[in-house]
């Protein structure tokens, strides 16, 4: 157990980032893409394409293979006025993301509302499209409002196809609120990994968007090896840090998934050699740990109650439990629940003070002020955070979601 990081003061966690170094596009290469490479305290540049190089030998990288929805529906009113509605996440009791998908006649979700105020309570929406030659009525309704968001509940007819299936047919990519600019074509392709396989996020893990199969095949012939786990990325991601303090920020819960035989994977692997590409990719396997110390910690825990919290790793007694033993653990309880797969919320904080049980090397991209991201980023190569950040910045590193990234090393790399 370590000290409760709720005193950390937020305004620590910010640099000045000017507009010009946002990246708007993507460039025409995706290995194309500048790397910062941060080790032992000192700094070099070079290009993913090359990345292979600065890799420990016989590591293992863990991609996660979520992939973006078209969480954007345009509808149109009756009067001609335009209601935006951006999908966040569902609402109500599934257990996982397929399930959502695969619904056939309705589903409730989480939504923000571009010109609610022009949507009056008990009016539908209403739009038509055809898919596989079929005309499809999707329709919305507006069930209550939450703080910060509204509850819809999406009904289609004829029913048959998936909620997957008519938000490919009727949504658009979301892109990120900074890239201030409307989705093109080039999106579709570009912001998915080539990976991309399990459909659930509303964001795309961006450090993956450089990788290429140019890029796996130098690594393959490096001996270095990769696992597939799934984290759906959820639009808490781009939520700024309120507050004095972190006390007074509530981290987001996401869906993660992983399959035992990719945990027993994991426990072959020493920590120094296990490479997160991207920040989701890191918190679910840091993830697992906590989840394998609750289950050593409470046998009988139920699947429906096994999740994490985001003080867990600041609350459970933890010390003396190694990573290892952790995932053993927790392969064991998934015997005993027969199942080969793991599906469970997140919603875990790494914050500096936290101790790093699976991972010590993180492939990122270059995050938001105020943001959860970079407080993690903080927490694995401590206060030399704003040298790399400050290096970027003189150098004209692109930032955020389509720009340049960074192999970070942690004090033991």
């Amino acid at each position: 157990m370590i000290s409760r990081p709720g005193n950390i003061a937020i305004d620590q966690f910010s640099y000045p980032l000017e507009e010009k170094l946002i990246a708007k596009y993507p460039l025409a290469e995706r290995d194309a893409s500048r790397l910062l490479i941060y080790q032992k305290r000192k700094i070099r540049e070079d290009i993913y394409r090359n990345i292979d190089r600065y890799l420990p030998k016989n590591s293992l990288l863990i991609f996660n293979d979520t992939k973006v929805i078209e969480a954007r529906i345009l509808f149109q009113k009756q009067t001609g006025g335009i209601i935006e509605i951006f999908c966040l996440e569902p609402e109500g009791p599934y257990q996982n993301l397929a399930t959502v998908m695969g619904q056939k006649d309705k589903v409730r979700w989480k939504c923000l509302i571009g010109g609610a105020s022009k949507w009056k309570k008990g009016e539908d929406l209403r739009k038509k499209v055809k898919i596989k030659q079929k005309e499809i009525i999707l329709q919305a309704s507006y069930v209550l409002k939450e703080s910060g968001y509204f509850i819809l509940e999406f009904s289609w007819l004829p029913n048959g196809l998936t909620f997957g299936e008519i938000l490919h047919a009727v949504g658009l990519i979301p892109l990120p609120p900074y890239i201030k600019r409307e989705a093109d074509d080039q999106d579709a392709i570009r912001y998915q990994t080539i990976y991309a396989a399990k459909d659930g996020s509303v964001a795309a893990p961006t450090a993956g968007l450089h990788f290429t199969q140019r890029v796996m095949e130098k690594m393959e012939a490096k001996n270095i090896s990769r696992e597939f786990i799934t984290l759906h990325v959820g639009a808490g991601t781009f939520k700024p840090m309120k507050g004095r303090t972190l006390r007074e920020h509530q981290m987001h819960e996401e869906f993660i998934e992983i399959s035992k035989s990719a945990i027993e994977k994991l426990v072959k692997w020493e920590r120094g050699r296990i490479v997160a590409v991207g920040t989701t990719s890191l918190r679910t396997i840091e993830s697992l740990y906590w989840l394998g110390v609750k289950v050593i910690l409470e046998p009988e825990t139920r699947m429906e109650s096994l999740t994490v919290k985001q003080w867990d790793p600041y609350l459970l007694k933890s010390k003396s439990i190694h990573a290892r033993s952790s995932l053993q653990a927790l392969a064991q309880w998934m015997d005993k629940q027969q199942t080969e797969k793991l599906v469970t919320k997140t919603q875990l904080l790494i914050s500096p003070g936290y101790e790093f049980r699976m991972v010590n090397a993180l492939i990122t991209n270059f995050h938001q002020p105020h943001s959860t991201l970079l407080l993690l980023v903080a927490a694995l190569i401590g206060k030399d955070w704003k040298k790399v950040y400050q290096y970027a910045m003189d150098q004209e590193f692109r930032f955020l979601s389509y720009g340049d990234g960074c192999l970070l090393f942690g004090s033991n790399g």
